[in-house]
């Protein structure tokens, strides 16, 4: 495929001079990366889903989808500049149940997780008012509204979806150890309207229990200024097209071999130039 990308550098007679101009952006002020495994949490099924359950104990977990999270961030006492941030996130798992031969059937629910973390954020003393362009303030009223902040820095949580690394059913007469950080009541609207039922309470039933492995990075930001070398927005060249509908062979005889998915990377087996075996191990 033809390189998209469009370049306009300095100096050039396409470009004018650059010019030193403020930017309003986002500062990492600090930032970890973290590898958690959360046993035995606890998943909130469906009521059709909790029927399937009381009727099996042959259960396989198949995904997990990570669907939002909510972030508190406190100050910690006695350490200036320090933040807690209490992050808890809400997970869609998708099981199957096996409730004789040939029966299969899909459940699913909603799991959830937390985890604390402790990032230096700096300190703020200014109050920060943004004006919104849908509202005219000209008279006041109602529609008359600005957004205030407080002077806390701003938390971000990066993750993946988590890995399903065991799932087990416990009957109601067995002890249960799970992990459970809310109630079903807890659980926001938009997280239950993610799965395919209303959820269940399941005292006196059986309970679906989880352990999920979650690859996250946690950053705390706060608003910065800087002065930046800068030069005015060029025009590309380049004309869009769009692909031949006739034809569609054509697109795709241009794409190129993805040679790299029929190699898997070996974590055994590191290759360099010098090596014998590089051929092994290197397909391009």
């Amino acid at each position: 495929m033809a390189d998209n990308r469009n370049s306009c550098s300095y100096p050039s007679e396409k470009c004018r001079e650059r010019d030193m101009v403020c930017i309003d952006t986002y500062r990492v002020l600090d930032s970890c990366r973290d590898k958690d495994c959360f046993e035995d949490v606890r998943v909130y099924l469906t009521c059709y889903g909790q029927e399937i359950l009381d009727r099996t104990t042959v259960v396989r977990a198949k995904s997990a989808h990570v669907l939002t999270s909510y972030i508190d961030i406190t100050s910690v006492p006695f350490n200036k500049g320090f933040y807690q941030l209490s992050i808890r996130i809400y997970i869609k798992i998708l099981c199957e149940a096996c409730l004789g031969p040939g029966n299969l059937q899909e459940l699913d629910g909603i799991a959830v997780v937390e985890k604390k973390v402790i990032l230096f954020g700096s300190e703020g003393n200014v109050s920060i008012f943004k004006s919104e362009a849908q509202n005219s303030c000209f008279c006041g009223g109602a529609s008359c509204r600005s957004v205030k902040s407080s002077n806390l820095p701003i938390a971000v949580l990066e993750t993946v979806d988590p890995i399903i690394l065991s799932s087990k059913v416990v009957e109601p007469h067995q002890p249960c150890c799970c992990t459970c950080c809310c109630s079903i009541d807890e659980l926001p609207d938009s997280v239950c309207s993610s799965v395919s039922g209303d959820l269940a309470d399941d005292k006196g039933s059986n309970k679906l229990l989880v352990s999920l492995g979650l690859f996250s990075v946690v950053r705390i930001e706060r608003p910065a200024q800087y002065l930046i070398n800068a030069v005015e927005y060029c025009v590309p060249e380049k004309v869009c097209t769009a692909p031949v509908d006739d034809d569609p062979c054509s697109l795709f005889r241009n794409m190129s071999f993805p040679i790299r998915e029929f190699c898997p990377p070996s974590s055994f087996h590191s290759c360099s130039k010098d090596d014998d075996k590089i051929k092994k191990c290197n397909c391009e």
